[in-house]
């Protein structure tokens, strides 16, 4: 592989790039939404991670995009990160991925080789996923951008959705927290090299393993854990208008992150998500530092599943066979007072 340049104007990107969801619901709810079709299964009214219109009784049509900046200097790992992130959300749906475009954004003026290593990583990622890269669209702009639209298949009896939860589910977290604090830090030189190397790691781990595995469990429930934070996308499970309890030593968190969460290197996105969720959630005997790892916005974060109660540790314990941070993490309880209550 040719020598990687580095983007050396990386200064905030990811899926801390994301709106907040309080101004994004505003917006959306405010479109028409036009007469309605059977076959959508999943539209973007229901706060999913994707849009589902079926086909056949057996076979339906799971529809992605996501592209944003840079969040780590190296265009090759870039590129691989946006498209593992991009390919997540078709993992979450229950799906297989099938076709990809490439979505680019990027200056004239700056050396192509970069465009190069960035579709050079992205389309790696789309070959280990399985998929097809088919094409994509670029346009000049000032800065860059890259990312997917991306098709898979799912059967609809088995699709996932992410608020079809139910009381007595565990909810199992794939991977570990941290990746926006960690990049956030590293931006000012605050990190070591192994603490990037791992969040690194972990965005570049793509989630299909993990829905692989989770197809042979009843899993109620799904969702990836991206610009919201973990608390944001768990508030959108509760959606239905259950209740859930986190035990917060059971997260898995990356190394470097609550250090610099407590050192205040934290990104405007995970206020954010504090803001807009932060009424639904009661904290009891959990760090600051904690706190502010539940809801830091993550880069092609894991898979948060609501399994089944008599199969939950039977899948927590294959997924970490497979080298998964994998753990369970709470569970769903019926309606009270507190949605989200989070104890240390």
């Amino acid at each position: 592989m040719s020598e990687k340049k580095d983007i050396v104007f990386c200064t905030g990107g990811g899926c801390t790039a994301k709106l907040g969801a309080g101004v994004l619901s505003r917006i959306l709810e405010k479109l028409p939404r036009g007469e309605k079709d059977p076959n959508l299964l999943v539209g973007y009214d229901s706060r999913d991670d994707a849009a589902v219109y079926q086909v056949t009784e057996e076979l339906a049509l799971v529809q992605t995009v996501d592209f944003f900046p840079p969040m780590v200097d190296d265009p090759y790992i870039f590129g691989q990160v946006a498209a593992a992130n991009a390919l997540s959300d078709v993992y979450a749906m229950g799906g297989e991925v099938k076709t990809a475009l490439n979505l680019v954004c990027f200056p004239e003026s700056m050396d192509l080789n970069v465009l190069g290593q960035i579709l050079q990583g992205g389309a790696e990622k789309v070959a280990e996923a399985g998929g097809i890269l088919a094409g994509g669209h670029s346009i000049a702009d000032t800065g860059v951008k890259y990312g997917l639209s991306v098709t898979g298949l799912v059967n609809p009896k088995k699709l996932y959705a992410n608020d079809a939860g139910q009381p007595g589910d565990r909810l199992i977290l794939t991977k570990a927290l941290g990746v926006g604090l960690i990049c956030s830090a590293n931006r000012v030189g605050e990190v070591t090299k192994e603490q990037m190397d791992g969040a690194v790691q972990s965005m570049t781990t793509l989630n299909k393993t993990a829905a692989e595995i989770s197809r042979k469990y009843t899993v109620h429930a799904c969702t990836d854990v991206t610009g919201f934070g973990f608390l944001g996308h768990l508030h959108e499970m509760m959606g239905r208008g259950l209740s859930c309890e986190i035990d917060v030593k059971h997260i898995p968190v990356l190394p470097g992150a609550r250090e610099s969460a407590d050192a205040f290197l934290y990104t405007a996105a995970g206020q954010r998500n504090r803001n807009h969720v932060g009424a639904a959630v009661q904290f009891e005997n959990v760090p600051f530092s904690m706190e502010e790892v539940l809801f830091d916005p993550q880069t092609s974060g894991g898979l948060l599943m609501a399994a089944a109660p008599d199969e939950a540790e039977k899948l927590e314990q294959e997924l970490q066979n497979v080298g998964l941070p994998a753990r369970i993490v709470g569970t769903i309880t019926e309606p009270g007072e507190v949605e989200i209550f989070v104890r240390g």
